[in-house]
């Protein structure tokens, strides 16, 4: 049964879904803050930082952003740039406090580059051990990495 199927046959069976008035429609849709999942973005920070490849801490977000989009199936493609996205880089920059705070990834105090830590490791390992949206998801990411790493030393922009 498709959608439409399932509102002809609930309209002609009168069945309606009465709802409290404190449960306003607004409270209950998506906000900008829900675009970006913090457990979503620490994942994907896990994901870059974890390789041999240690990205500068200024480029986290930007990272972030464009494996986004290579990934998600509804940002392939679009001319939305989320990479450049305000509310992604405040969203992550979140996320990295929250994975340094507890121990996943470390800050090189010189270089800046991030890195994720063993505990850090093992949280990823786990994430993506099994055949889930996630792990899978969590590995087109890597290789998205990847590919953007080989597309800027190509270019000559890595050093």
């Amino acid at each position: 049964m498709n959608a439409a199927e399932f509102f002809d046959e609930a309209s002609k069976l009168n069945i309606r879904l009465d709802i409290p008035a404190e449960l306003s429609v607004s409270a209950h849709s998506l906000s900008n803050e829900a675009l970006f999942q913090l457990p979503l973005l620490a994942m994907t920070i896990l994901a870059i930082t974890k390789g041999t490849a240690k990205p500068l801490l200024s480029e986290i977000g930007q990272l972030v952003g464009e494996c986004l989009e290579r990934t998600v199936p509804g940002f392939k493609g679009s001319s939305q740039d989320i990479h450049w996205s305000g509310n992604l880089r405040i969203r992550t920059i979140k996320a990295l406090t929250f994975l340094e705070a507890t121990g996943q990834i470390a800050v090189e105090e010189h270089t800046r580059r991030v890195s994720t830590t063993e505990l850090g490791k093992k949280v990823y390992q786990s994430a993506i051990a099994n055949e889930t949206p996630l792990a899978m998801s969590m590995k087109i990411i890597e290789l998205s990495y990847q590919y953007i790493r080989d597309e800027a030393r190509v270019r000559g922009e890595v050093n």
